[in-house]
């Protein structure tokens, strides 16, 4: 078994357009694999760990992501990641999850933006600026790196220059700063909120121009939109059909019956799109088989190297 730490996979420097041929391949082969739906165990001080199993035939692989959170702890969000072989049973590694949770989940979101998006849209409002958002905002770049495109962020205590800096030599983003959601939001073809929690509603029904795209990646704040959005998107049924409003959505699929052409995603202009992108454990343990194939003997390290400080995409 091949114990695989945060620096070594950092150290891989694997792309971003890499990410996302990933991310698409899983969610266009998401119905050959095993799902089983996660379980959460909840405790007190807002303190959670989720397992989320799943089997990719495809690959002979399978495996088991398990992340928790801790609001004490630094990081309070950590996750781990058990790869098995599904012919033999072997055990191939226990691996670090903190950069493919972060370049997974901004796969997909990129994903969805491209997918769902309005044609000519090209006003971007991001909220939450921590590395969720970083690996979005990277992905989207490497999908439209012969556009322009026009980066709204939300300010809060500072971030947005720190996250702005980062992004100072991609010579297609613009960027400006919101002080409040209203402003952030109005006008806006795609919304992107990478915030990890929210008190109320995030906007007003009328806020969301016709034609918006709105990704929540960790779902807080836009319930209202369940209601009066056109169609809502999930990558997984599952994850979102305990929602409050789920039955009260005027129309729903998965996000890979677009892919595969199976469903219609947005039909016009007008069409107000919501789309969840929870997290499914098959982008975690398809990344990290694609990750276990690069690591070899000499790059590995002897014992794991869990990122106990803060890092940053």
């Amino acid at each position: 078994m091949k114990i695989i730490g945060f620096d070594t996979i950092s150290d891989l420097h694997i792309a971003p357009a890499q990410c996302i041929e990933w991310a698409k391949h899983m969610l266009l082969n998401k119905y050959e694999c095993s799902l089983p739906p996660k379980i959460s165990l909840k405790m007190k001080g807002d303190i959670f760990v989720n397992t989320m199993p799943s089997c990719i035939p495809e690959i002979n692989r399978h495996g088991v992501k398990v992340v928790s959170r801790y609001p004490q702890r630094m990081p309070a969000l950590v996750s781990e990641i058990l790869l098995y072989d599904s012919i033999s049973g072997e055990t191939l590694a226990f691996m670090d999850g903190t950069w493919i949770t972060a370049m997974r989940t901004g796969a997909v979101a990129a994903l969805s933006a491209q997918t769902f998006q309005k044609s000519g849209a090209n006003q971007y409002a991001f909220m939450g600026l921590g590395n969720t958002a970083r690996a979005t905002l990277v992905c989207l770049a490497e999908l439209f790196r012969n556009k322009d495109l026009y980066i709204k962020v939300l300010a809060y205590k500072n971030q947005e220059r720190d996250f702005i800096k980062r992004f100072e030599m991609y010579s297609n983003l613009h960027f400006s700063v919101c002080d409040n959601t209203k402003t952030l939001i109005s006008g806006s073809d795609v919304v992107i909120s990478c915030i990890t929690s929210a008190s109320g509603q995030i906007a007003t029904d009328e806020e969301f121009k016709p034609g918006v795209t709105v990704i929540p990646v960790h779902t807080r704040g836009f319930q209202n939109c369940d209601l009066f959005f056109d169609k809502v998107f999930a990558d997984d049924t599952d994850h979102v059909k305990d929602f409050k409003y789920f039955k009260s959505f005027k129309q729903f699929d998965e996000v890979s019956k677009v892919l595969l052409k199976k469903s219609v995603g947005r039909a016009s202009e007008q069409e107000r799109i919501l789309v969840y992108n929870i997290g499914i454990s098959l982008h975690d343990i398809y990344f990290a088989s694609k990750i276990y194939d690069l690591v070899t003997n000499e790059s590995m390290q002897v014992v794991l190297s869990t990122n106990n400080n803060k890092f940053w995409l």
